[in-house]
């Protein structure tokens, strides 16, 4: 059975840290690592699958309606953005 679990490492350099971290120790880049999913076999050793993600501007974003459920607090739904008055 297969494990997974989750690195981070630096797009400039390529340090591995089991944490994001904002500043490379290696490289010191700023805001360079990148998640990264490590599935471990028991016979094959170690294969790594990369996840990349994408900046998306906010106006390609589509705006969803959701029900609102009100606490009874209305400062309280107010803050949360639960209830529209």
């Amino acid at each position: 059975m297969a494990k997974s679990s989750t690195v981070f490492f630096c797009n400039s350099c390529g340090y591995e840290s089991p944490k994001w971290l904002g500043k490379c120790p290696a490289c010191n880049e700023w805001n360079t690592f990148v998640e990264e999913k490590v599935v471990k076999d028991k016979g094959s050793g170690v294969s790594k699958v990369k996840k990349v993600q994408e900046a998306v501007s906010l106006n390609k974003i589509s705006k969803t309606e959701i029900n609102r459920i009100k606490s009874g607090f209305d400062e309280l739904d107010r803050v949360l953005g639960r209830w529209i008055c």
